[in-house]
């Protein structure tokens, strides 16, 4: 007797295609973009979601995430400094204390329980999805982004006219990470700077990525290590507190520039 009900490759094939579309057309307009599925970027995602703010983050790769999953040197263990550990107790991570104020946790448990919270939350998720470009609106303010499949991006250059598309919204978050793409994608038509991140400091890295985090150019709040490259910050290396703390900050200053 078979164990499963009946359900054909037609079914399975329209039940992805009906719920992408759906989600898909949800958020060709929303409130925040953000772009990079790192910790920064859902730690943003979620709260804002648990604003009820219309939230969507864009990934290119095919797994969410970035450098939370595996930690410093491919030893998945993370590390974050006092007061981070809250945000573990929020997302109800278990870890361990080190030393005084360092803290410890395998990187794939808090990892899974990051994406978890932001989907739960309500926070949407589209990966395989690379960021190109912004869309300007009047007096130079960014209202949207252009997007296209990452593998298109890996086909051979005669083959490439793939056009992509484009998304609005009220805000985007730069959560690109050390490229700060939303930020380079501006400096290209000069209207704004890209410093470029120092030598790593963990001690001062962290306080100035969390105090930097916010509005970096109209239409845009960067978040995480695009702070760092965006103003010129040292970097903090494997440690990831700044990146949660940073993606709470980012998600307080775009409800703010949105009105909520």
């Amino acid at each position: 007797m078979p164990i499963f009900q009946k359900a054909g490759e037609a079914d399975v094939t329209r039940a992805i295609l009906a719920g992408f579309t759906r989600d898909f057309e949800e958020y060709a307009e929303t409130e925040v973009i953000i772009i990079g599925g790192g910790p920064s970027g859902l730690m943003a995602a979620r709260d804002l979601a648990r604003k009820k703010v219309k939230v969507v983050v864009m990934e290119r790769n095919n797994y969410l995430g970035g450098g939370f999953w595996i930690g410093g040197f491919l030893m998945n263990t993370i590390t974050v400094r006092a007061p981070a550990q809250k945000v573990l107790d929020e997302i109800g991570c278990p870890y361990k204390e080190f030393s005084k104020n360092l803290f410890v946790t395998p990187g794939p448990h808090a990892c899974s329980k990051l994406i978890a919270a932001a989907c739960d939350a309500g926070a949407k998720i589209q990966n395989m999805t690379s960021f190109e470009d912004v869309v300007i609106r009047e007096k130079n303010r960014v209202g949207g982004v252009v997007i296209n499949w990452t593998p298109v991006h890996t086909l051979p250059r005669e083959i490439t006219c793939v056009d992509p598309i484009a998304l609005e919204c009220k805000v985007v978050i730069d959560a690109t990470g050390h490229q700060a793409e939303v930020m380079q994608s501006l400096k290209k038509r000069g209207l704004a700077k890209i410093i470029g991140e120092g030598g790593m400091w963990v001690e001062k890295s962290e306080d100035a990525v969390v105090e930097h985090t916010g509005v970096a150019y109209p239409g845009v709040i960067v978040a995480g290590m695009a702070v760092s490259a965006t103003y010129g910050l040292p970097r903090m290396g494997p440690t990831f507190g700044a990146m949660l703390l940073s993606g709470k900050r980012a998600a307080e200053a775009a409800l703010k520039e949105i009105g909520k």
